[in-house]
């Protein structure tokens, strides 16, 4: 497909198509006028649908011997690897990403396939040794049922691959609902996955926004219909929908906001932790969930630490996303226009740099350096807010965009508080070169991960991704960790004594000496 055609994307529902409902156009937010597709969104009945059509599938799937469902995720990694760069230059066109960052999101997914094609021959349980004679016990791995996966824009292909991949490897029938501003990429790793050779109805994609997709969830739990839900997006939102799996008994894996710190200590590395900064907090234009909030500096550095920070922000290259970027455009109007709105929260005890104007780069607001035509998508200028105290609402809000706080410590203990009392818990990082200091940031910070002497972000596929706090319930994706988001323990006994051993009671006992004592004196 040439990038002038426009395609028409829609839900696929058991492996069919369904149009119908409300048609938006996806346009690339770094040329406006380039339509990527055009996109049928579905209303909650479609979502319901879905779920039973996965309710339907799912225990064929199951009945699918795990090395068999290992082999199909072999097989979509190896598509998604024949795929990569196609796949890489849509995710570039459709949501703005810098087109080495989209190679990089993409070989997540790779990864991921690549991790749990094993997993199929794995999926251990473990026999375990009982109390009474002529007895076994034994555990299993079973599949949750039918899972509902909710999932953001900002990383379209790698974020769902984390539910999509270890849900179906573990037997599960999925239902995925991606970011209705990215439906071109929701319709192209759908395609891939089932290219894959999955069973009509065991995956199933509607294609709706998240109103929708909330009315079509609360239904089809209602009925009986989904075992679990995974989402990826705001804390708002996924509090909502803790709200609603909890009044069906049900616990949900939510990955959710973040506002991450990256602490510089005396010690530090400056140019090293200046580059983790610029990455960590303007990388993807600061549209990730585990973007740099405030960079948390000791005092005795902090000039030197801003000199050299504000120099490098101030000479990234900015704009077109296929040329050589630091950054491209906002992935959607609406990011912007709540970027523009956290702008105001900026004070008057606070010092900006980092551009030559801040909010959006335009014509008559230029940014030196820019790269291709700011008039003709949504850039935003990266924005440093020096001065921050724990006090400040730029402080304690997640800041979706190209904005990075910083505050000063003076104390160790001062800065555990800086890095924790906002309330969220998904990343963080710490610049030093004392291993005393990381060991203590460690143990002290409540992030879910952490990162000595790197980014903020930079996940790895067979490593637990979470958060705690306003960024998570605990819950954990990627690696071996995410499997006990899909599967259920299931306990078996197995007496063959030919008698009725009741535990606790029939249990044999060996009698020792208690008052024995060594006459040896």
């Amino acid at each position: 497909m040439s990038v002038t055609e426009t395609r028409n994307v829609a839900s696929i529902i058991g492996g069919q198509a369904r149009e119908g409902g409300t048609r938006v156009e996806s346009r690339n937010p770094a040329n406006l006028d380039e339509v990527v597709c055009e996109a049928w969104l579905a209303d909650a009945a479609a979502f319901a649908d879905a779920c039973r059509a996965a309710r339907a599938a799912q225990p064929g799937w199951a009945a699918t011997p795990p090395p068999v469902r290992g082999k199909a995720i072999g097989r979509i990694g190896r598509l998604v690897e024949d795929n990569k760069e196609a796949l890489a230059r849509l995710l570039t066109r459709e949501i703005g990403k810098p087109y080495p960052e989209s190679l990089g999101e993409v070989q997540e997914v790779i990864d991921t396939c690549d991790f749990f094609v094993s997993e199929g021959r794995r999926l251990y349980g473990q026999t375990v040794p009982s109390e009474l004679p002529d007895k076994q016990l034994f555990t299993f791995r079973n599949p949750v049922g039918v899972a509902a996966i909710v999932t953001a824009g900002n990383f379209p292909v790698a974020v769902p691959s984390w539910y999509l991949v270890p849900a179906l490897l573990c037997g599960n029938a999925v239902v995925w609902k991606p970011a209705e501003y990215a439906p071109a990429l929701g319709q192209a790793l759908t395609e891939l996955f089932l290219a894959g050779g999955l069973p009509d109805g065991v995956l199933n994609l509607v294609q709706c926004d998240g109103p929708t997709a909330f009315e079509g969830l609360e239904q089809a739990l209602s009925e009986g219909l989904v075992d679990k839900v995974g989402f990826t997006g705001s804390s708002a939102v996924g509090s909502r929908i803790g709200e609603l799996c909890g009044r069906h008994v049900q616990s949900p894996c939510l990955e959710l906001g973040g506002k991450n710190p990256l602490v510089v200590m005396p010690d530090a590395d400056l140019d090293l932790a200046a580059e983790g900064s610029l990455f960590s907090g303007f990388g993807t234009a600061g549209q990730r969930c585990t973007s740099l909030g405030t960079v948390v500096v000791h005092e005795s550095v902090h000039d030197e630490f801003m000199r050299r920070f504000t120099g490098l922000v101030e000479e990234a290259a900015i704009g077109d996303p296929f040329g050589e970027v630091l950054y491209g455009p906002m992935i959607h109007e609406r990011f912007q226009e709540r970027f523009l709105g956290w702008l105001e929260l900026i004070r008057d005890h606070h010092r900006v740099s980092g551009s030559s104007a801040t909010g959006q780069i335009t014509s008559s607001s230029p940014r030196a350096g820019f790269v291709g035509d700011p008039d003709a998508g949504i850039f935003c200028h990266p924005t440093i807010v020096d001065g921050v105290t724990i006090d400040d609402e730029l402080y304690r809000t997640e800041t979706f965009g190209p904005i990075v706080g910083v505050a000063s410590f003076g104390d160790f203990d001062e800065a555990i508080e800086l890095a924790n009392a906002h309330g969220y818990g998904l990343s963080s990082a710490i610049y030093t070169n004392d291993p005393r200091s990381a060991f203590r940031f460690r143990s002290g910070v409540t992030a879910g991960m952490v990162s000595v002497n790197n980014s903020t972000s930079g996940a790895e596929a067979h490593l637990p991704f979470g958060g705690n706090g306003k960024s998570g319930n605990g819950s954990r994706q990627s690696g071996i960790w995410v499997l006990d988001q899909f599967t259920r323990w299931q306990s078996l006994n197995w007496d063959y004594a030919g008698k009725l051993q009741k535990a606790q009671m029939d249990v044999a006992e060996l009698t020792g000496h208690a008052g024995f004592r060594l006459a040896w004196d």
